[in-house]
């Protein structure tokens, strides 16, 4: 499964560096998820790959890191790492992976976190990114790569929250320039069905009590818009954080489609707290328990399939999303 993908990668060379690995490989099965300790058996892995994933997309808090002692941080990410279940995913499906607050080194943590450099080398060194990797020299791990060909094309975009994320107020940013100008060539020059936006938070539930992207109204507008500016068709939102899994979809005003968001987070712990207010909640989707999400494409039918599975891998929710209903 490791070598299902023959890569070849892209550099593309503006007043930025950046690079789109590229998978000709046809992709159907996306598995993907957030929110792990780095201790337990975590058996949730033997279920994830019992689904048969080409796939698995990492959407932070990866372990808790929590530290701003490197050795400590490395130990960590060193105990994930040996983990059996875990060893078990990584001999069966390639891993991409962004961060959030906790791997990224403290709750909450954005640019000020001192440690920020050196947390980047050893997330880029667990992930086993090569030396000559661009994420070595950028400011932040954002990434993005395309899986297939022709009308059956995937693109996936991992944006970094967390190394250039401000206070949260109503003016404050949390992508950085370089970034956003990033962001809008892999929108712009997509020839994706499906471009998967990667966000370790919800982009479109505005839950109070955690982070999302309504703390920061003007860094969502500023998406919203450049969704809009660029033309981008079938962009659809991933996302972790919250400790449980969740459907959400809203229609903004600045898209011409619905803007869906598909949650998934507690692998090792869940959150069945009620209450958490999401008026954009699909159905009953919210499920509490340890998850892992999982996309299914169905290219002749021209839809994409997100179900909520437990750690056992029992299906909890499941909702189609056709193409027809993101801009194609």
């Amino acid at each position: 499964m490791r070598n299902l993908f023959a890569m070849k990668s892209m550099f593309f060379l503006v007043s930025w560096a950046f690079v789109t690995s590229v998978y000709s490989q046809q992709i159907d099965r996306i598995a993907f998820g957030s929110c792990s300790f780095q201790f337990g058996k975590q058996k949730i892995w033997k279920s994830v790959v019992s689904k048969k994933p080409q796939l698995w997309i990492w959407l932070g808090d990866i372990i808790y890191g929590d530290t701003e002692d490197a050795n400590v941080l490395r130990a960590k990410y060193a105990q994930l790492d040996s983990n059996l279940n875990y060893q078990l995913l990584k001999s069966e499906v390639p891993i991409i992976a962004t961060w959030d607050d906790h791997d990224f080194g403290g709750n909450n943590a954005g640019a000020e976190y001192r440690m920020k450099k050196e947390s980047k080398d050893i997330f880029l060194d667990f992930m086993k990114a090569s030396e000559d990797d661009p994420r070595r020299t950028q400011e932040g791990i954002y990434s993005s790569y395309v899986y297939g060909e022709g009308d059956r094309k995937v693109k996936v975009i991992l944006l970094d929250l967390r190394y250039n994320r401000q206070v949260p107020s109503d003016t404050t940013d949390m992508l950085g320039e370089a970034q956003w100008s990033w962001l809008e060539a892999e929108l712009r020059n997509s020839e994706a069905k499906v471009n998967i936006i990667g966000s370790s938070i919800q982009f479109v539930a505005p839950v109070k009590q955690f982070e999302n992207w309504a703390h920061f109204p003007k860094s969502q507008e500023r998406m919203l818009n450049l969704i809009r500016d660029t033309g981008a068709k079938g962009v659809v939102f991933i996302s972790g954080d919250v400790h449980y899994a969740e459907t959400s979809k809203r229609k903004y005003d600045q898209v011409s489609y619905p803007i869906y968001d598909l949650t998934s987070s507690g692998l090792t712990h869940g959150n069945n707290v009620q209450g958490f207010k999401n008026p954009y909640r699909v159905g009953v989707s919210r499920f509490g328990f340890r998850n892992f999400g999982f996309i299914e494409f169905d290219w002749k039918r021209e839809k994409l399939i997100y179900t909520e599975f437990d750690r056992l891998g029992v299906q909890a929710h499941r909702h189609d999303v056709e193409f027809s209903e993101i801009g194609w």
